[in-house]
């Protein structure tokens, strides 16, 4: 039987990422490249046929069956377009399907999802979602992602946009994240936002090693230094990881009321932390469950770290290889 290979593109702010996946073996071959948002889009779209042109060239011939692509944004119903992304700048909408088969050939099949659901979904067949045919998915990143895996598929919602955890609201009256939401989870465990709140709750700790590490005032501190000091000891570090877990379990409390889905898996850069985040969560999420709901409740963390993207966005074609019976051309 031919083997089915398709490629994996995680598009985000900073860097493009792709790699070529194959069914049963995983990642076997990826590549990145800077993305260089702040040149506009026509650059980034250029960047990103590129980069798939070099991770064909490494497959087997014809055996490419087709790319997916997780993308921060709205991703619209049919997955072919991506709307008004964050951190990429200038775009609005751009049909991601049509620019790839425009410069790739209309023969390869292109299927657009939100990143944090690709995330999802690499996870619920390549990492630690593997157990589990429903999981809540949250990813702690440049914002807070979130996904709903139900029967080992994503659940869309109505329009495609389900799962926007980091939107939800933990206090009405709190800090507006970038999405205009007051008191949302992105405005206090994104990367930017988490990194600000630790300036200032660091101040008091005037013996910590990051107010020489991080510059002055702490101006350069970023999750990775908190985590890496947390896991030195460093009291200040120890105490913000524990405050960002708290606020992490109290929306997961919500989700899990709503959803009745008790198994929860934590990706993202943020998430490299471990138990110095999820362990407070784990405490926390209990006390904002109903009791009925309590019990099999499993905070786990994703450990594939970017692969879990590509991966699932590899998977939305092979997906499509099982309900359509497409067949590389």
């Amino acid at each position: 039987m031919t083997k089915h290979y398709a490629i994996g593109i995680d598009l985000g702010g900073t860097n493009i990422k792709a790699a070529l996946v194959e069914r049963s073996a995983g990642v076997v071959f990826a590549q990145s490249t800077p993305t260089e948002a702040d040149r506009g889009a026509d650059h980034v779209l250029r960047r990103i046929v590129g980069l798939v042109r070099e991770v064909i060239a490494a497959a087997p011939k014809k055996e490419v069956a087709g790319i997916g692509i997780g993308a921060p944004g709205t991703i619209d119903w049919d997955r072919t377009s991506i709307s008004y992304p964050p951190n990429i700048p200038g775009w609005t909408k751009v049909n991601l399907r049509d620019v790839l088969q425009e410069h790739l050939g209309e023969n390869i099949h292109v299927v657009v999802e939100n990143d944090a659901n690709v995330a999802a979904l690499g996870s619920a067949h390549y990492g630690a979602g593997r157990p589990y045919d429903a999981f809540i998915m949250v990813t702690l990143g440049t914002g807070v992602g979130g996904a709903i895996i139900y029967q080992n598929t994503i659940f869309r919602g109505a329009t495609g946009g389900a799962g926007e955890i980091g939107h939800m609201t933990i206090d009405y009256e709190g800090p507006m994240a970038r999405s205009g939401v007051a008191g949302a989870i992105e405005a206090y465990l994104g990367q930017r936002f988490l990194s600000r709140h630790a300036r200032y709750r660091l101040l008091n700790y005037l013996d910590s090693p990051l107010h020489q590490d991080a510059g002055p005032d702490m101006v350069d501190l970023t999750p990775e230094m908190l985590s890496n000091a947390a896991g030195g000891g460093d009291e200040g570090a120890l105490s913000m990881l524990a405050w960002a877990g708290h606020k992490l379990g109290c929306v997961l409390g919500a989700a899990i009321n709503l959803l009745d889905i008790r198994i929860v898996i934590v990706g993202g850069g943020v998430s490299a932390a471990g138990d110095l985040i999820l362990g407070p969560a784990r405490e926390t999420v209990q006390h904002f469950i109903k009791p009925g709901l309590r019990e099999g409740v499993l905070l786990l963390q994703e450990t594939l770290g970017n692969e879990v993207g590509m991966l699932g966005a590899a998977y939305l074609v092979f997906e499509l290889l099982d309900t359509h019976a497409l067949t590389p051309e």
